[in-house]
């Protein structure tokens, strides 16, 4: 089964809300790992301690200096320096060293920083997770409504029902609501919905990036001013 899924530009990832609070009860994880293809939108970013890493496009070939913008003061700063391809293309990483989001740029050489690329850069916090849905759609989530083969969502042992959490995994991130308690195996701290995992590629037990709130920081799709 393929989920459709918007779009929300001011957020990496895609915001549903569909739970109310309700009784906790115990969650399930297992089943066949899900196989439809990612869906939910590649994001900048990684994991705390570790690298952010940004693919884009620029004008043209030649070196791009990435830059992030300090929202205090307004001005920008290097982070990292890379090749773009004849066609334009680049990857370009740097440390993970701050927890949440930052607005970036890409400047290619000789071109005014003014109308370079911008993006949201994201770091996560690892956490391991699981999934679950098979064999248990139709029972009741703990925080209202039923497992839905179609439902989007984590299952959290003591965040408030409703909380929105931003998942990041294999460079695509999802922002989902807490639909449900667990998990209580596998030593994992988030359950996701099969429709979560699914939108994710997630197939199995693995550490994942999580951010328990929408990120503070969001990019800025207006064009930043040149420090």
């Amino acid at each position: 089964m393929r989920f459709r899924l918007a779009t929300v530009l001011a957020l990496p990832a895609i915001v549903l809300s569909t739970a109310v609070p309700a009784a906790a009860q115990d969650g399930g994880t297992g089943g066949a790992s899900p196989d439809d293809e990612p869906l939910a939108p590649l994001t900048t970013g990684g994991l705390l301690g570790g690298t952010v890493k940004w693919t884009g496009t620029v004008a043209g070939p030649g070196t791009v200096q990435i830059q992030r913008l300090d929202e205090a003061s307004g001005s920008w700063s290097e982070v990292a320096s890379t090749t773009a391809a004849d066609d334009g293309t680049f990857t370009a990483s740097w440390p993970a060293d701050a927890l949440g989001g930052s607005t970036v740029r890409a400047v290619l050489d000789g071109s005014d920083p003014a109308s370079a690329p911008v993006s949201n850069a994201f770091v996560f916090r690892g956490a391991r997770a699981t999934w679950y849905g098979p064999g248990l759609y139709g029972r009741r989530l703990a925080c209202g409504g039923r497992l839905r083969t179609s439902t989007l969502g984590v299952a959290h042992r003591k965040l408030p029902c409703g909380t929105p959490v931003s998942i990041y995994y294999n460079g695509r991130s999802i922002t989902v609501p807490v639909v449900d308690r667990g998990p209580f195996a596998n030593g994992a701290s988030y359950d996701l919905t099969a429709a979560t995992a699914s939108a994710l590629g997630f197939k199995q037990t693995a550490r994942v990036g999580v951010l328990p709130k929408p990120p503070a920081a969001t990019a800025k799709r207006k064009r930043a001013s040149s420090s």
